[in-house]
């Protein structure tokens, strides 16, 4: 597991070179699929440019071929890793439900994926708690109340608190403050796609970043800009959207 959380905190240190992509599914049992797609090929071409034999001599990187290119939950990667076994039945639930992999271009690492498949509310209450140990960077909307007919969407969720928290734990304190400090300078890019398995009835709220695609997605852009400069102003920037499907 720390390997994995290694890879992701080494694709967000260096975010000038990663794009950041999530798309999470509403489907009609109130459960979510959710996938976060990070990718990191410039990354990687710059890390290879800098230094040729840096993949080979770091560890973490000299295995990255040996993680796996189709879906793996946390659970099996733990038990391939050797690690100690929790026998705490909520983490094993959640362990279970999530899932990453590797994803390559031209044989080469080109990205990593998380997936959390088929949440209930129940299951993001829990993954909010195993987050406070393992601080993985899951976009904030998952947390967005689901209850198979209607979404309540909080934008106070539209920022990178998970990921900021992830480079906090996984760094050093200097290293942390220097990404954030620049952190708008770094993102190529951040957004995250809502899909719905019914179609949307309706559209209440309003907010700059939001925009609804067609009759079943609506997109979420987020502007780092604005985010983070204290004097901007939105022209929409209601705390609440509600999206009611039929």
């Amino acid at each position: 597991m720390n390997k994995i959380l290694f890879l992701l905190t080494a694709a967000l240190f260096v975010l000038q070179s990663c794009a950041i992509n999530s798309e999470i599914v509403y489907h009609k049992d109130a459960a979510s699929t959710s996938v976060t797609d990070i990718d990191m090929k410039q990354f990687m071409a710059e890390m290879k440019a800098m230094t040729p034999d840096s993949m080979k001599q770091q560890k973490e990187f000299g295995e990255m071929d040996k993680l796996p290119t189709v879906w793996t939950s946390f659970l099996d990667l733990q038990k391939k890793d050797g690690k100690k076994q929790t026998t705490d039945p909520d983490s094993l639930r959640i362990m279970k439900k999530i899932f990453m992999k590797m994803n390559k271009e031209n044989n080469e690492p080109a990205g990593i994926s998380l997936k959390m498949e088929r949440f209930t509310q129940a299951d993001y209450l829990m993954l909010s708690n195993y987050n406070k140990k393992e601080k993985l960077p899951l976009d904030q909307n998952i947390f967005n109340d689901w209850d198979g007919k209607t979404l309540t969407i909080n934008t106070e969720n539209f920022n990178l608190k998970n990921i900021e928290e992830t480079l906090r734990s996984k760094t050093s304190k200097e290293e942390a403050e220097k990404v954030q400090g620049m952190i708008t300078m770094f993102f190529k890019s951040i957004g995250t796609t809502l899909k719905f398995e019914n179609k949307i009835k309706s559209v209440t709220g309003k907010h700059d970043w939001v925009k609804q695609i067609d009759n079943y997605t609506v997109k979420i852009d987020y502007d780092l800009k604005t985010m983070y400069d204290s004097e901007a102003k939105l022209k929409n920037a209601d705390k609440k959207i509600i999206i009611v499907t039929e």
